[in-house]
């Protein structure tokens, strides 16, 4: 149920956002406003502002929906109202002259073939 009304309100956003570009700019804020375009003419900015109006109306129905489902599915506690859920810090690691710290704690001791590589010889 909730990924169907979520493909809606998807599909409706998707919709509002071209209805609302397909708008003509009456305020010329960039200064873009104007010209006549393909779709010019009264009828056609009463048609997509209905089309807006319908587009937003479902657009905020289906939110305010999915809303109440994730509130229906979300859990009734919360983690700090739970005394018993305290993590443990981790241990302190020991530091050595250049050992290794091994899977147990234990700490391996540098190979002689971890030692940093020395320029070849220069002729």
């Amino acid at each position: 149920m909730e990924n169907i009304v979520l493909t809606i309100h998807l599909i409706l956003a998707l919709g509002l956002i071209g209805v609302v570009l397909l708008q003509r700019s009456e305020g010329g804020g960039l200064g873009m406003g104007g010209g006549g375009g393909a779709i010019s003419g009264r009828a056609a900015a009463t048609a997509l502002s209905k089309m807006t109006w319908i587009l937003a109306a479902g657009f905020l129905s289906t939110s305010i929906l999915l809303t109440i489902l994730a509130a229906s599915n979300a859990s009734q506690s919360s983690v700090l109202n739970e005394p018993g859920a305290q993590v443990e810090a981790p241990a302190p690691v020991e530091e050595d002259s250049g050992g290794l710290v091994g899977l147990e704690g234990t700490i391996v001791p540098p190979s002689p073939d971890d030692a940093p590589l020395a320029p070849p010889p220069s002729e």
